[in-house]
């Protein structure tokens, strides 16, 4: 698996599992996914940045806003 210089620089990729998750993630993004399997990928690559917190928490947010209704 060839790894961007953006993930280079944006995610950590310290222990293979980060990379096996990485590279699972790429795989599934070369597929044609119904909206809720993309916004989970998309979820799961968020994972591997450093900042990965705030995704999260943005994530979090909308399903509370979602179930509020």
């Amino acid at each position: 698996m060839k790894i961007t210089d953006y993930e280079k620089k944006n995610y950590i990729l310290k222990d293979k599992s980060d990379l096996v998750i990485l590279s699972k993630v790429k795989k599934l993004e070369n597929h044609k996914l119904n909206k809720k399997d993309k916004e989970i990928v998309k979820l799961i690559k968020t994972q591997l940045k450093k900042n990965w917190r705030l995704p999260l928490i943005k994530y979090l947010n909308r399903l509370i806003i979602q179930y509020k209704k």
